[in-house]
């Protein structure tokens, strides 16, 4: 521990850690590197930040100043005491619209900002990928540009001022200033005066070589910024410090806050995404379509686009392109009015026509058409490295700039030099600025891939040099690239470097190792060390390639940290990086790669973190990477409960059918006893269910007591089903399209708590004219999964598969009602059973929405449902975004004539099963993110739909309102009988 951490408990008001699992978390970045820190502190304000730095400066301890963690260059890792800024330090402190200007803290999220100023109508234009969770202290540390530099420019370019801690503790506010002004500050002793005196002299003793070397380019971060601290001296008599502090990775001062310039919104955008057969034609176009005028012009190539159509959220992103193209421009337009984009497209496509006859051009004006398009482009990085194999698409080179119209020529070269060292790259980026992030395909786990990575670094490094370029445009130095920079600039501008840190941080305790003096590029890789450790899994992990592939499948890039779509409901909640999907797969990693010793992946610190996973399944799907953290949770802790024993809770709650089954048949007792105080408090103390929460009611009569008096005394337990008795239909493909039988996949949930459900879905199907059988079956092993009871799961889906195959073989459609149940099948029932039928019955299963469309498809819907000229609010199940998105519900309220549906723009409602029982706050911090504050704006006689029985009970106990299932909604949609199609 170290000898500065007692004293920095007692001042701070944050929190700080020393703990081997913690110091795990903050071991990696984005990048291919690795270094355990020394602590980790989370400041509260400045004040906690200035006695941090004051008693590290007292002591020589090293400090790394961190915002999301998204840095690709390995910025963010070190051997040091990491700051975290992003949990506290996280507010937007003042907005002034009239001078377009706004001051924040170093945590604030850019997309968060850019909300807030969007009632203005401005933003901070700078608008990088990782925009959703980048912080914009990360974005001066880094000097972050984006898409749209062109026209909106680097971030140095819109600081206006920047309140930084310099190394000695002392806090002031940095901001260009006259020569005078300059030489009145100086007059000091202090580190700051020593800054104003020295820093022009460095500049002016160094200014004929800072000319001559830097290249003359929009995007170059290489270094610091000596060239535009220079140009300001020279050329306009003003000293500005704020342009060496924005791009110097935390190495010459902390930020704590940050005053920025801010940029009118476009009025209007168009976009062109134009198709190439070849990678090389799409760069040489994009030399003709900058006269064009575009705002941006990003590329996206063939391996990016291939690996979106494999990934479930991106695949839903429909480029709107035909053919399989090489290479994609998307161009993009700003303009006052319709008419100024709609001629910035005629101009697009008027110089495709007559240079590139062989190219596809395609408009999009729509928002929402724009935003897919986009989206694509923004998840590359994480599609790259989430391609399952021991070579990926890393970044060491990724980053170089020249002169975009040299850009064709230098991509050929680096082909040429990527292929003679033996392996391929990924191509995508900035290619109207000329920055283009080129990911060779390297195995840093294999000595041989790291000696090859060395080489093509060498090679690359004389490449830019000879094309005029930089070996950094946007993403910084780091420990990747800092070692190119003599070779770069020459030794004199090297020594200016080191003297210009020696002069901001004499004892070099900021983020050490970057920029100057760091250590080779092959050290401190990501393998580093690593013992792994071989455990016998319970469930398959053979489509991930192994557990320990499953879990470094997290390439670090943390899009689960933003406040978007489903994926991360415990870390929006917490802002806890332990309760993210990075964290929580960084953990995992350690102790299963043998960072971390084998005892700790039963400890109490990995079972926390696990525990407050919602096993949402929003990271198998919106997670480029496709990291499954809900099957890994599942995974851990049948481990755990191998080692401690399975709780009480555990068990009874993994058997919820059993207690389901006995809530049934003692309803009258047992609904007024689970509501009554007493019970509830008792509760609590033996099963830890919290006493708030409102339990759910058991029906009398279950809902297969009711088929069965509705089919005359049959239970609905059939014989197994054969073509004679399925309809008389010859062949399974025929069956699933056109057999007047259909089955009922009741749920537990359903058939104990929610029959008036089953009952509507059974009233939609029979007025499609199907015959509706409820096959007798057990719970589907939902329950026990998500308490790690994995051998009870599987005896359960095995019972399922047995009980339904005669109906699959029989090609006899299988519906069901409830998301989380029908997941269990599509997806766990894989890992379960090694047996190729359940592929064949997930094939089976439907969610109603997708039964639904199917009749529409085959045109047998018409005149089912009368006009109902009223909206809807649908809110999304996770496990129902998870497998289909909410497009197919959508689309079947559609089916009913003159409905408004809309979706609500919601995440996780956090109920998440038995989860919301037990662990109520953070269930309830979930909902009041975005869910409950969103639907307590609709009108109180707004119509609700949510298919989850969770998702029901929450929207009830945290807001008062009643939902529907979506099968009670088109029970009530109905036709009259006797009407067409009734």
């Amino acid at each position: 521990m170290l000898p500065i951490a007692q004293e920095l408990s007692r001042r701070l008001e944050g929190e700080v850690h020393f703990d081997a699992y913690t110091r795990a978390l903050y071991s990696t970045d984005a990048s291919i590197y690795r270094i355990d820190p020394l602590g980790v502190a989370f400041p509260r304000h400045t004040a906690d930040l200035a006695a941090i730095v004051a008693l590290a400066a007292q002591e020589r301890v090293p400090l790394l100043a961190r915002g999301a963690g998204t840095s690709l260059a390995g910025q963010c890792v070190g051997r040091a005491l990491v700051l975290d800024c992003s949990r506290h330090m996280d507010q937007i402190l003042e907005i002034n619209p009239e001078e377009r200007w706004v001051r924040v803290q170093p945590g604030v999220v850019l997309d968060r900002l850019n909300a807030a100023l969007r009632p203005h109508g401005l933003l901070f234009g700078p608008d990088v990928a990782t925009s959703n969770r980048a912080c914009l202290g990360g974005m001066v540390g880094n000097n972050s540009s984006g898409a749209r530099s062109r026209v909106f420019g680097v971030t140095a370019d819109c600081v206006l001022e920047l309140q930084v801690l310099l190394a000695d503790g002392s806090l002031t506010t940095l901001a260009p200033v006259s020569v005078a002004e300059a030489a009145r500050r100086a007059q000091g002793s202090g580190l700051e005066a020593s800054l104003y005196r020295e820093v022009p002299r460095l500049l002016r003793e160094h200014g004929a070589e800072i000319r001559r070397r830097y290249p003359p380019l929009q995007r170059n971060v290489s270094g610091y910024a000596l060239h535009t601290a220079e140009a300001a001296l020279t050329e306009r008599d003003t000293l500005d410090l704020t342009r060496l502090v924005c791009g110097s990775e935390g190495t010459l001062a902390i930020v704590t806050e940050a005053k920025l310039a801010l940029v009118p919104r476009p009025r209007h955008i168009a976009l062109g995404v134009v198709a190439f057969g070849d990678l090389l034609a799409a760069l040489e176009a994009t030399v003709a379509l900058l006269e064009t005028g575009p705002s941006a012009i990003e590329l996206v190539d063939r391996l990016i686009l291939d690996l979106a159509k494999t990934s479930k959220e991106y695949s839903r992103e429909r480029l709107p392109v035909s053919g399989d193209p090489d290479a994609l421009l998307l161009v993009e337009y700003h303009g006052d009015t319709p008419a100024d984009v709609a001629a910035a497209l005629d101009r697009l496509e008027a110089v495709v026509r007559r240079s590139f006859p062989g190219a596809e051009c395609v408009r999009a004006v729509d928002p929402a058409m724009q935003a897919d398009i986009w989206k694509v482009r923004k998840a590359g990085v994480g599609l790259l490295l989430g391609m399952k194999s021991d070579r990926k698409p890393i970044a060491f080179v990724e980053d170089t700039a020249v002169p975009p119209e040299r850009l064709p020529e230098y991509v050929r070269r680096f082909r040429e030099v990527v292929q003679r060292h033996g392996t391929t790259a990924g191509y995508y980026g900035h290619a109207a600025v000329g920055c283009l992030h080129l990911r060779p395909l390297i195995d840093i786990g294999h000595p041989e891939d790291v000696a090859r990575m060395q080489a093509i670094a060498a090679d690359v490094a004389d490449l830019v040099r000879e094309f005029g370029g930089a070996m950094t445009g946007e993403h910084g130095d780091g420990l990747a690239r800092s070692l190119w920079l003599e070779r770069m600039y020459g030794p004199e501008l090297l020594g200016a470097f080191r003297a210009l840190k020696r002069l901001f941080d004499p004892q070099d305790i900021l983020n050490p190792g970057k920029i100057v003096d760091a250590p080779p590029m092959d050290a401190n890789l990501r393998p580093h060390g690593a013992r792994p450790l071989k455990i016998q899994t319970h469930l398959s992990f053979e489509r991930e390639g192994g557990l320990l592939r499953a879990v470094t499948q997290c390439s670090g890039v943390g899009i689960c940290r933003k406040h978007e779509g489903v994926m991360c409901p415990s870390f929006v909640a917490t802002g806890d990086e332990r309760h993210s999907t990075r964290g929580r797969a960084n953990a995992l990693r350690a102790v299963l790669a043998g960072e971390l010793p084998p005892e700790m992946l039963t400890g109490e610190e990995l079972h926390q973190a696990l525990q407050l996973c919602l096993a949402c399944k929003g990271c198998k799907t919106e997670c480029p990477s496709n990291v499954d953290m809900a099957k890994l949770k599942v995974e851990y802790l049948a481990h755990y409960y191998a080692r401690h024993g399975t709780p009480l809770c555990a068990a009874l709650l993994g058997r919820i059918d059993l207690l389901s089954r006995l809530g049934s048949l003692t309803a009258p007792l047992a609904n007024p006893l689970l509501q009554s105080r007493p019970v509830r408090a008792l509760l609590q103390r033996l099963l830890g269910v919290d006493a708030r929460r409102t339990l759910p009611a058991f029906a009398g009569r279950t809902l297969r007591q009711r088929f069965a008096s509705r089919k005359n005394g049959r239970a609905g337990e059939i014989d197994p089903p054969t073509p004679s008795n399925s309809g008389g239909l010859p062949g399974v493909d025929a069956a699933r399209t056109h057999s007047p039988v259909v089955a009922l996949f009741a749920d537990t949930f359903t058939n104990h708590n929610a029959p008036d459900v089953g009952e509507a879905a059974i009233a939609v199907l029979e007025r499609l004219g199907y015959r509706v059988l409820l096959p007798k079956r057990p719970c589907c092993g939902r329950a026990a999964l998500s308490q790690g009871l994995v051998e009870r799961a599987r005896r359960l889906a095995r019972a399922n598969l047995e009980r339904l195959w005669p109906y699959v073989e029989a090609g006899i459609p299988i519906v069901g009602l409830e998301p989380s149940c029908v997941a269990t099948v599509l997806d766990e029932y894989l890992d379960l059973l090694e047996d190729p039928r359940a592929e064949q019955l997930a094939r089976s299963l439907l969610l109603l929405e997708e039964f639904l469309l199917r009749e529409r498809d085959a045109g047998r819907l018409d005149g089912v449902f009368r006009p109902r000229p009223e909206p809807v609010w649908l809110h999304g199940h996770c496990h129902q975004k998870a497998l289909t998105g909410t497009a197919p519900a959508v689309a079947a309220l559609r089916l009913v004539p003159e409905l408004e549906v809309h979706l609500i723009d919601a995440g996780c409602c956090g109920m998440a099963g038995a989860f919301g029982y037990v662990h109520y706050d953070l269930s309830m911090a979930v909902g009041e993110d975005r869910l409950f504050p969103a639907i307590r704006a609709l009108p109180p006689e707004a119509l609700l739909v949510a298919e989850g029985i969770s998702c029901r009970q929450q929207i009830a106990h945290g807001t008062g309102r009643q939902a529907l299932h979506l099968a009670e909604l088109l029970r009530d949609s109905l036709s009259p009988r006797g009407e067409p199609g009734g």
